[in-house]
């Protein structure tokens, strides 16, 4: 840095001298030569000395500057991927561009699945507003905040939000720092956390998933086709309780959808009672899927309002403490879609996976099959 400063500094001098010598150009005939002789000098101190200077800086000071801030780069992104607490680094809409090995198990989501989505989506509907308002604030530059948040995953369990303002090198940007700490607790070593057998778990979620499309396949065939209330009941039976705290079921009548069924866990039904006389036409998810003819599974959904609202003006997802959701056209290709089953899980229960999805597209094809039969 002294060397380059240096150079600025010969640099300048050189500049002034030549203005003077332009500025020379005026002075009588018999003075001229001196002043080419000058300006003679002056080129061969470019040449000779300025030049080479230029070249040993430009060849040694960037390339040593680059590899001291690679170095740099390196040493903080090993500091912050093993520093011991659940970090999270996010923009000012709070969507995540990094989260280290202590948050990945702290809040049970994979970094690579984090990152991109907005960090308020793994937080209970009731946080997401406060938080993100928080968030904002922070990256405005109005001072670093705190706050009780709960997880989706967890909600029983008060997490403590701290928010600070950090602005990445090279970026135009501030980011925002969060750290996660459970409330009036300390973070649990990695130690304590239980590690998975992920053989033994996928083989007994398969198996899982081969009991339900028996008991599905058996409810269809024990029934009387060609009624489709009487085969959305009976689909929605089975998908009840063991796999779904929710099972909602629409038909698509000639004219309009129709609400035939609607199950909900014990505690709620009045909630049940509202989804029951809500009409499907004012729920965004179950449209879609009459028009799109497509399973859309959501984990953590965002839009409180995709499943519309109660008669109160409650968003449904939010009164049913909704963490997942597969929203499943029934249709038997080629041909209509003949109803749709909406399923969601709330609270603490594990979100719907790719396979529990694939599985769930299956079994509506035999529901649509069974709904369309002859009687």
């Amino acid at each position: 840095m002294a060397q380059t400063d240096e150079f600025g500094e010969e640099l300048a001098d050189f500049v002034r001298r030549v203005a003077e010598l332009k500025a020379a150009r005026s002075v009588p005939a018999d003075s001229l030569p001196m002043v080419l002789d000058a300006a003679i000098f002056e080129l061969d101190h470019v040449a000779g000395q300025l030049w080479p200077w230029y070249e040993r800086l430009s060849s040694t000071g960037p390339s040593g500057v680059a590899s001291v801030d690679r170095q740099e780069q390196q040493l903080l992104k090993a500091l912050f991927q093993r520093v011991p607490v659940p970090v999270a680094l996010v923009d000012r809409e709070t969507v995540v561009r990094r989260l280290n090995f202590a948050a990945t198990s702290f809040t049970g989501v994979r970094a690579g699945y984090a990152t991109g989505r907005p960090l308020t989506g793994f937080l209970a509907h009731a946080d997401r507003a406060a938080f993100r308002s928080q968030a904002a604030a922070v990256a405005r530059g109005e001072g670093d905040r705190s706050l009780t948040v709960h997880l989706q995953q967890q909600p029983a369990v008060p997490v403590r939000a701290t928010l600070a303002a950090l602005r990445p090198s090279g970026e135009p940007r501030t980011a925002v720092l969060v750290v996660l700490q459970p409330a009036g607790s300390r973070v649990p070593s990695d130690e304590r956390v239980p590690v998975p057998v992920p053989n033994l778990t996928e083989t007994t979620r398969h198996a899982a998933l081969m009991d339900l499309v028996d008991a599905m396949t058996t409810a269809l065939l024990s029934g009387r086709a060609g009624d489709p209330s009487e085969v959305l009941e009976r689909a929605a039976g089975v998908l009840h309780g063991r796999f779904a705290d929710w099972v909602v079921a629409d038909a698509a009548g000639v004219a309009r959808l129709s609400r035939t069924t609607v199950l909900a866990p014990s505690d709620s039904a009045e909630a049940a009672r509202e989804v029951a006389s809500q009409d499907p036409a004012a729920c965004p998810l179950v449209v879609e899927a009459v028009r799109g003819g497509s399973t859309a599974p959501r984990v953590r959904p965002e839009d409180p309002d995709a499943f519309g609202r109660d008669t109160s003006g409650a968003p449904i997802l939010v009164r049913a403490n909704v963490t997942s959701l597969l929203c499943v056209p029934l249709t038997a290709a080629p041909g209509p879609v003949q109803g749709v089953l909406t399923l969601f899980r709330s609270g603490a229960r594990r979100a719907f996976s790719l396979a529990e999805a694939q599985a769930m597209d299956m079994m509506s094809r035999h529901v649509a099959l069974a709904m369309n039969a002859p009687r």
